[in-house]
C-alpha cells in the first residue's frame, strides 16, 4: 500500500511538472521564441551532467579504490570491528548512494551556472586590453569568471574526495592509529598523497588567477577600482612566487606516494604557510606602509589615471563634451529672446502628479485605471514636435463590483483595456486641468488611426481567456458605449497573442499551471480559444532574453497603427578590468523610482544594447540590436537563437519615438559625480565631487530624478529632446551652499529616419558653472517658499480646509545665460473625485523668484515685463473631455466637471497711482476685487474667487492703461 501511495505521489508530482514545461513550451512557440527555452533546457542539462559526473566520478572512484586496496588480512581493534558489522549491510547502497547523492547536488549547482559557461565558449573579444597585463578585456569578464568556478568546483571535489577516502582507509584498516602512531598502507598513502597532490596544483591555479582579481577590487581607500602600486610591486609578484611554491609542494606529495616519507609534504605545506603570511600579507603590508603611505598621491596617481579611463569607457562616458558655462545672474528684458524654442516647449505637466486628473476626466468607469506615474513621449502635431505625458487606458479588475466580478467575466469579458491619452506638456486649460491631445473612448485618432485595445500591459489580468466565443457571438467588453442605444460594445480578439486551448489534454495542464479547474468544465473555451498571460510586457522581454537587464520604465507609444510598449535592456558586467562598481539599484532610486531588485546590482560595465517593443494587442515581442558592437550581445547572439534585428529594420515612426533610457543616464549621473575629473591628481584629492541634489518640492531623503524636456543647449544650433540632471557640491550640509555646479544632459532624440538614428543621439554634454552663485534646485524652492508674497499666497490655499498644494517638478533650463527654474504649483480640493489642477508656475532665475498663473506672465514678471519668450503654457478654452456617449461616438459628457473658476497669485501692490481719476478708481477697484478674492477663498467659494479674480484682472489692465503701461 505504501508502494502504491509513493508511486501516485510521485506521479502526481511528475504530471504537475510536466504540465509547467509543457506550457512554458506552448508559450514560447507561440511567441516565437521556443529556440531560447530549449537551448537553456540543453545548457542547463549538460551543465547538470558535468556537475554530476564531476562530483560523483572521483567521489566514487575514491570509496572503491579505498575499499579494493584495503589490507585483506588486517587486524581491527574491536570497536572498528563493530563500525564494519553496522556498515557493512549498507556497504553497496553507501558506496553508490554518496556519490549520487553529492552528484545531485553538484548538478544542480552546476546547472544554475550555465551561463557562466556558455560564455566562456562562445566568449567574443572586446578588441581593447587592460593596461597591466596587457590581456583582452573579454578574459576578464567572459573566461576569468568560468576558470574561477571550475576551480573552486575541482577543490569542493578534492576535499570531499579526500574526506571520503580517509573515512573510508579507516573503516577498513588502511589507516590504522595506535597511541601517537599513524600507520598507512601503502595503497592508501599513494592514494591520499595523488588527491594532496592534486590539491596543490589546483590551489596553484588558483593563486595564479587571483592575480587577475587585482583589477576589478577597490583600491586606493575604495575611490577607484583596480591594481594599484602595492598590488603591482607587491601582490602581483607574491601571488606568483606562492603559485609557484604550491606547484613544488605538489610534486613533493608525489615524491612522498613513492616514497612514502610524510615529512617533505608536511614541511612543504608549512613552508607554503609562512609563505602566504609574509610574502602574501606582511610584504605587500610593509610597501603600502612604508613606501605608499608617506608618498601616497604621486605614487598612486598613475593608476588613478588607468582608473579614470576605464571606468569612463566602462559606462561610455568617455566622450562626453564638457563645456563650461558663466550663468549669469542679471534679467535684463528680453533675455530668452533667443531661447523661444526652449522656453515655448517647457513641460509644466508633471507626470508623477497628474495621474489623478487623467484618472477623473479619462477613466470613465472604474475598471480603467491609469498608471500612478505616466510618461513622458513627443509626437508630431500639426508640423511641431510636441512634448506629452501620455499612458494608457489600462483593465483594473478590482474596480469591479461585487457583484460583476466573478470567474466568468474576470476570464471572457473583461480582458483588456482601450486607448492611450496623451497630454500636452506645456499647455492647460484654463481651469488648470490637462489639455489633452489623444483622448475619449472611442479614441479621438488625433494621433492617426491605431488598434486601441490594451491585451498586454502593466496591470493586465494574471490571465483570459480570448477569441471564438460560443456561438460567435463577441462577448469581450470594448468600451462601455454603443451604437443604437446600446450601453456597451463588445469584441472578439482576433490576434494571435497566446497559445490556443486545442484540445481537452491542453486545458487540464492549464488548470493544473493556473489552479483553476474551469479552464477544463467551462464550455464557453472551444478549439480556436487563446489563452493569454505573462502579459507584463517588461516580463515577456526578460523571458525571451533572459541575459537582459531592463530599464524600470517601459513607456508605450503610437507606432505604426498599433500601441507599442518600448523597453530598453542593458547587457551588464561586474568584471570589467579598472572600472569602478556601482549599486544599479542605489543609481536608479530617485523620488519618483523605488530601489528595484535585480539579478546582478553591483556593475562596472553597461551597455544600452538592445532595444525592444511589446505590442500591446498581440503581445509580439521584437529585439533590436541598438548597440550592435557590444561584445556581450555578440556574445548571447551566439548562445541563443535570439533573432535580435538590426536598427535599420525600425520604421521612421517608431525611431521617432526612441528615447535615451533613465536608468543609463542616471549610472552616468552617478559616475560623472566623480569622474567628470580627469586630472589624476585632483581626482585622488578629492577637490570636486558633486551629488545629485535631494528633489525639495517632493522627497528632501531622495535624490532629483532626471527630466525629459525638449530645450536647446548652450552652443548647439537647435532646440532637441534632451534628458537632463544637475549637480551640486558633496560637500554641501545644508541649503546656504547649495550651489549649482554642473548640469548634465544628453540628446535623447533618435530622429525620425527609418533605421537611421540621429548622429547627436547619446550625445552627453555636460555644463560647468563657473560662477559659484547660480542658485541649486534646494536653494530656490527654499527662497519661493520664503518670499513674502508667494508665501501669503501659499498660505492662503494651504489654509483652507477646501484644498491642498502639490509642488511639480522643478524644471532646471540654461537659457538667457543663465539658469532659470520653472515649478508648476497644483491645487487640489479634499473632494473624493478631486484632481490636480495646474493654478500657478514659480519661475526663479539669479537671486529673483515670481509666481504667476501663467509661465508667460510669469517670466514677463521677472524680466521687468518683457522676457523676450513666447507664451510657455498656453490656457484654453475649457472643453468637456470626450466621454463614451449613447451612440458611441465619445461626444457624451465627463464624469466630473472641472471648477470654472481657479485660484490665481497675489497682486503686487501697484507702484505708482498717478492723478487721474480713472486710474484711481481702477486701483479702488482692484483693491476692492483683492478683498473679496481672499474671502471667497478663505471660504472655499470658487464662485465667487473667480468672479472676484475677473473683476481684479479687468481693473489691472484699466490702472495700466491708465499709467500709460507703466
Amino acid at each position: 500500500m505504501w508502494i502504491t501511495i509513493g508511486a501516485i505521489v510521485v506521479l502526481v508530482i511528475a504530471f504537475f511538472i510536466f504540465a509547467s514545461l509543457f506550457t512554458d513550451v506552448l508559450w514560447f512557440q507561440q511567441l516565437g521564441y521556443l529556440g531560447v527555452l530549449t537551448t537553456q533546457w540543453w545548457w542547463g542539462l549538460g551543465m547538470f551532467a558535468v556537475g554530476f559526473l564531476g562530483m560523483g566520478f572521483p567521489l566514487w572512484l575514491s570509496i572503491q579504490l579505498a575499499y579494493r586496496l584495503r589490507p585483506v588480512y588486517a587486524r581491527l581493534n574491536t570497536q572498528l570491528d563493530r563500525y564494519q558489522q553496522v556498515v557493512e549491510p549498507l556497504r553497496r547502497l553507501a558506496m553508490w548512494g554518496v556519490p549520487i547523492v553529492f552528484g545531485l547536488f553538484a548538478g544542480v549547482a552546476s546547472a544554475s551556472r550555465w551561463q557562466v559557461a556558455a560564455q566562456w565558449l562562445h566568449s567574443t573579444p572586446f578588441g581593447s586590453s587592460d593596461p597591466q597585463f596587457h590581456i583582452d578585456d573579454s578574459f576578464y569578464i567572459f573566461r576569468l569568471p568560468f576558470y574561477h568556478s571550475v576551480v573552486s568546483f575541482s577543490l569542493a571535489v578534492l576535499i570531499i574526495a579526500f574526506l571520503a577516502t580517509i573515512a573510508t582507509a579507516y573503516l577498513y584498516g588502511s589507516i590504522r592509529v595506535s597511541g601517537r602512531e599513524v600507520r598507512i598502507s601503502r595503497s592508501a598513502r599513494v592514494q591520499i598523497a595523488v588527491i594532496g597532490a592534486v590539491y596543490m596544483g589546483v590551489q596553484a591555479l588558483s593563486i595564479w588567477l587571483a592575480r587577475f582579481d587585482t583589477l576589478t577590487n577597490s583600491n586606493v581607500k575604495d575611490s577607484i577600482t583596480g591594481a594599484a602600486y602595492t598590488d603591482v610591486h607587491a601582490t602581483i609578484p607574491a601571488r606568483t612566487i606562492l603559485a609557484g611554491i604550491a606547484v613544488i609542494v605538489g610534486l613533493v606529495f608525489v615524491l612522498t606516494a613513492v616514497t612514502g616519507r610524510w615529512r617533505y609534504p608536511m614541511v612543504g605545506l608549512g613552508l607554503l604557510i609562512v609563505s602566504a603570511i609574509v610574502i602574501g600579507t606582511l610584504y605587500p603590508w610593509g610597501v603600502q606602509k612604508f613606501t605608499v603611505d608617506p608618498s601616497e598621491k604621486p605614487k598612486e596617481t598613475a593608476y588613478v589615471s588607468k582608473a579614470i579611463d576605464a571606468t569612463r569607457d566602462a559606462y561610455g562616458v568617455s566622450d562626453i563634451n564638457v563645456q563650461s558655462y558663466d550663468a549669469t545672474s542679471d534679467t535684463p528684458a528680453g533675455a530668452l529672446r533667443e531661447d523661444a524654442d526652449t522656453t515655448a516647449s517647457i513641460r509644466l505637466l508633471d507626470p508623477t502628479v497628474v495621474s489623478p486628473a487623467f484618472s477623473q476626466l479619462q477613466q470613465f468607469r472604474q475598471y480603467y485605471s491609469f498608471q500612478p506615474d505616466l510618461d513622458v513621449d513627443r509626437y508630431t502635431i500639426d508640423g511641431k514636435s510636441q512634448d506629452t505625458v501620455v499612458s494608457v487606458r489600462e483593465l483594473d479588475q478590482k474596480g469591479l463590483g461585487s457583484s460583476t466580478q466573478n470567474w466568468f467575466n474576470d476570464t471572457f469579458v473583461y480582458t483588456h483595456g482601450y486607448g492611450l491619452v496623451a497630454a500636452a506638456g506645456n499647455e492647460r486649460q484654463d481651469d488648470g486641468a490637462p489639455q489633452f491631445i489623444e483622448s475619449g473612448i472611442p479614441t479621438s485618432t488625433k494621433l492617426g488611426d491605431y488598434q486601441p485595445r490594451i491585451y498586454f500591459g502593466q496591470d493586465s489580468p494574471a490571465y483570459s481567456i480570448v477569441g471564438a466565443p460560443k456561438g460567435g457571438k463577441p462577448v469581450e467588453l470594448d468600451y462601455p458605449a454603443g451604437k443604437n442605444g446600446k450601453q456597451a460594445t463588445y469584441n472578439t480578439y482576433t490576434g494571435d497573442g497566446g497559445p490556443k486551448l486545442s484540445n481537452v489534454f491542453v486545458r487540464l495542464l492549464y488548470a493544473l499551471k493556473f489552479q483553476d479547474e474551469q479552464i477544463v468544465l467551462s464550455d464557453q473555451v472551444n478549439s480556436d480559444s487563446q489563452i493569454l498571460y505573462n502579459r507584463d510586457p517588461a516580463k515577456r522581454v526578460k523571458e525571451v532574453a533572459p541575459f537582459l537587464t531592463l530599464d524600470s520604465n517601459p513607456y508605450p507609444s503610437v507606432v505604426d497603427g498599433h500601441i507599442e510598449w518600448i523597453i530598453d535592456g542593458y547587457t551588464t558586467s561586474d568584471q570589467y578590468p579598472y572600472s569602478m562598481r556601482q549599486s544599479l539599484s542605489g543609481a536608479i532610486a530617485d523620488s519618483d523610482t523605488e530601489r528595484q531588485p535585480f539579478a546582478m546590482d553591483d556593475v562596472n560595465y553597461i551597455r544600452n544594447s538592445v532595444k525592444a517593443t511589446v505590442d500591446a494587442y498581440t503581445g509580439k515581442v521584437t529585439l533590436y540590436a541598438w548597440d550592435a558592437s557590444d561584445p556581450v550581445l555578440k556574445t548571447w547572439q551566439k548562445i541563443l537563437p535570439l533573432n535580435v534585428k538590426p536598427v535599420s529594420d525600425m520604421s521612421a515612426q517608431l525611431m521617432s519615438h526612441v528615447r535615451y533610457p533613465e536608468d543609463l543616464f542616471k549610472m552616468q549621473r552617478q559616475i560623472l559625480a566623480s569622474y567628470h575629473v580627469t586630472d589624476a591628481g585632483a581626482f585622488f584629492s578629492n577637490e570636486d565631487v558633486w551629488k545629485t541634489p535631494s528633489d525639495p518640492s517632493k522627497d528632501t531623503s531622495t535624490v532629483q530624478p532626471p527630466y525629459y524636456l525638449t530645450m536647446k543647449l548652450p552652443g548647439e544650433k537647435s532646440a532637441a529632446y534632451t534628458l537632463y540632471s544637475t549637480y551640486i557640491p558633496a560637500s554641501s550640509q545644508s541649503t546656504s551652499r547649495n550651489i549649482l555646479k554642473g548640469y548634465l544632459a544628453v540628446d535623447s532624440d533618435a530622429g525620425s529616419a527609418k533605421g537611421k538614428p540621429s548622429k547627436d543621439y547619446g550625445k552627453l554634454t555636460l555644463l560647468r558653472i563657473s560662477n559659484d552663485n547660480v542658485w541649486g534646485p534646494g536653494q530656490v524652492f527654499a527662497t519661493a517658499e520664503s518670499d513674502p508674497d508667494i508665501a501669503k499666497q501659499l498660505s492662503l490655499l494651504r489654509s483652507t480646509t477646501a484644498t491642498t498644494v502639490d509642488y511639480g517638478n522643478l524644471l532646471t533650463i540654461p537659457v538667457g545665460g543663465g539658469m532659470l527654474y520653472v515649478e508648476p504649483v497644483y491645487v487640489k480640493s479634499t473632494g473624493s473625485t478631486s484632481y490636480p489642477l495646474l493654478q500657478e508656475v514659480i519661475v526663479s532665475f539669479g537671486s529673483k523668484v515670481v509666481m504667476q498663473p501663467t509661465l508667460d506672465a510669469a517670466l514677463d514678471e521677472l524680466f521687468g515685463g518683457n522676457s523676450g519668450a513666447p507664451a510657455g503654457d498656453k490656457d484654453t478654452t475649457p472643453t468637456t473631455p470626450p466621454a463614451a456617449s449613447s451612440d458611441g461616438s465619445g461626444n457624451g459628457t465627463s464624469p466630473t466637471t472641472p471648477p470654472t473658476s481657479t485660484p490665481s497669485s497675489t497682486p503686487k501692490p501697484t507702484q505708482s497711482a498717478g492723478d487721474s481719476a480713472e486710474l484711481k478708481q481702477a486701483i479702488a477697484d482692484a483693491q476692492s476685487a483683492y478683498d473679496d478674492a481672499q474671502d471667497a477663498l478663505k471660504n472655499g467659494d470658487w464662485t465667487a474667487y473667480g468672479d472676484a479674480q475677473s473683476r481684479l484682472q479687468d481693473a489691472l489692465q484699466r490702472a495700466a492703461d491708465a499709467e500709460g503701461g507703466k
